[in-house]
């Protein structure tokens, strides 16, 4: 991946929405779990080339990072097991298989899933971090607009 596509997708992801709350992440001691979900074809095209992710109103795309505090107190990218679904306003749920995306020291996990809007779907995600012995959850909903 090219640093400026890297660069690109990071940015997109991270981004939050204005009807989304401001800081996407949780916070447990030294771990912290972000998360966003977006439609697809809020995507560059170039991006979603690069990820082989579909551009559609349809579809939306879950993206999470997991960091862990080093002895510094500083924030690093951590591999994680991820496990994680979506529940929509007709409590349907469909789970969401994860990929694993290394970039250079990046970690960071993409989903994808399809959605009829208008639906609101309530996410939740469980992530174990390489060397815990415990799940750490992030739960949260987004909406999705035709």
């Amino acid at each position: 991946m090219k640093p400026l596509a890297a660069l690109a997708l990071a940015t997109a992801l991270l981004a939050a929405p204005l009807s989304v709350q401001a800081e996407q992440a949780v916070k447990y001691g030294n771990i912290e779990i972000h998360y966003n979900a977006m439609p697809t074809d809020e995507l560059a095209p170039a991006v979603a080339k690069n990820y082989n992710i579909e551009r559609s109103r349809n579809r939306a795309l879950l993206t999470i990072s997991v960091l862990r505090k080093n002895k510094l107190g500083v924030t690093e990218p951590v591999a994680a097991v991820l496990q994680a679904y979506a529940v929509n306003l007709n409590e349907q749920r469909v789970e969401i298989p994860m990929r694993e995306i290394r970039e250079g020291a990046a970690v960071y996990y993409l989903g994808e899933l399809r959605v009829s809007p208008p639906d609101t779907l309530k996410f939740t995600v469980a992530a174990r971090p390489l060397g815990e012995n415990r799940d750490y959850k992030a739960e949260f909903t987004r909406p999705f607009y035709k």
